[in-house]
């Protein structure tokens, strides 16, 4: 029986595509509805796929029926969807970071997991990084089916503002649909709310040369509700300016925090330079004016800037990038043979 709600379509898989080994990773909070019709179109899609492939699917702490329609599913589909259960709802980041860390794939696909990306295009992407040498191909939704005014215009000035700022242009950063070389991927951590910055991330590590967009298939939403709101473009311009600062500013956060420091201590000494001359060469009482505190604050917070900033920035990479720890907690499964739990095609 077909329980996917999207149009008929058949498999395309590119011939003579490079050997590699595939895993798709889905991060899940409260899709329990899509998880049978995703998994299925992922088996149509990638049936015929001559080379080995996984799912891996991470559920981010879902309050409804999803952890068992997981649970489930695995079990009909056999070892190659494997499960990553998050403790609680750590946001999406942390959960793609999970799936990132579970997948065994030497390329590694990432969707969203509420129908909207459409796994027929793996194929067709996979084989583009591989045969062009490209460290990302990133889905580009050119017919994108939200609504205009919440999802399209908000997403569309965020693109031109993420692409000037970062020099990575691509017209759709927003899209889940990802196919990433693993070694490449596999050397940045994310964290916080940076998904949506994935390509700026991976330009730190390769050359924006190496990054590549492909147009994608786009489905309307069927089951279940958006996790997206108007909110978000907040957030966006937040996370906006630490990615800014960390691609230019990664090894020298001195000059980032320095400069601003220097300039408002540079502001408040002349404020208090011009005050003082105002007290010595004319005699004016200047102890109860509002410009002398305002020189004493910019001085103050030059010198903030210059120490509390770096030294938190700095601090938090540390954090981040030690090994030891990571942005989310999952729960403990049993060691993976590298054998058990491909999908092969025994017809190939």
């Amino acid at each position: 029986m077909n329980k996917s709600p999207l149009p008929p379509a058949e498999p395309q898989i590119p011939a003579d595509m490079p050997e590699h080994t595939l895993s798709v990773v889905v991060p899940m909070y409260n899709e329990a509805e899509n998880v049978e019709p995703l998994l299925e179109r992922v088996h149509l899609a990638l049936g015929p796929y001559p080379w080995p492939w996984e799912v891996v699917l991470v559920d981010d702490g879902s309050s409804d029926a999803t952890p068992a329609e997981l649970a489930r599913c695995a079990d009909k589909y056999g070892p190659r969807v494997r499960i990553v259960e998050l403790m609680r709802n750590f946001k999406q980041t942390a959960a793609m970071q999970a799936g990132l860390d579970a997948a065994r794939g030497s390329v590694i696909v990432t969707m969203d997991g509420d129908l909207q990306n459409d796994p027929i295009d793996i194929p067709r992407m996979v084989n583009r990084l591989l045969t062009e040498d490209l460290d990302l191909v990133a889905g580009w939704r050119k017919d994108r089916q939200d609504g205009l005014l919440l999802r399209k215009v908000p997403s569309r000035i965020a693109n031109r503002l993420i692409a000037r700022m970062t020099g990575v242009h691509l017209k759709d950063y927003g899209c889940s649909l990802k196919v990433f070389r693993a070694s490449a991927i596999k050397s940045v951590r994310l964290y916080g709310e940076m998904h949506r910055f994935i390509p700026a991330w991976l330009a730190t590590v390769t050359t924006p040369r190496r990054i590549a967009q492909e147009v994608v298939t786009h489905h309307a939403r069927v089951f279940g509700q958006s996790k997206y709101g108007i909110s978000r473009t907040f957030r966006v311009v937040l996370d906006l300016v630490f990615v800014y600062f960390f691609m230019r500013y990664r090894t020298r956060p001195g000059h980032f925090f320095g400069g601003i420091g220097i300039g408002l201590g540079a502001l408040g000494s002349v404020i208090l330079a011009y005050l003082l001359a105002l007290k010595v060469f004319h005699g004016e009482d200047i102890g109860t004016r509002p410009l002398l505190f305002g020189g004493f604050f910019l001085v103050i917070a030059g010198v903030q800037m210059v120490t509390s900033g770096v030294l938190a920035e700095l601090l938090a990479r540390v954090y981040y990038e030690s090994g030891s720890s990571r942005a989310y907690l999952a729960r403990p499964t049993g060691a993976l043979d590298d054998s058990d739990g491909w999908h092969r095609n025994e017809a190939r």
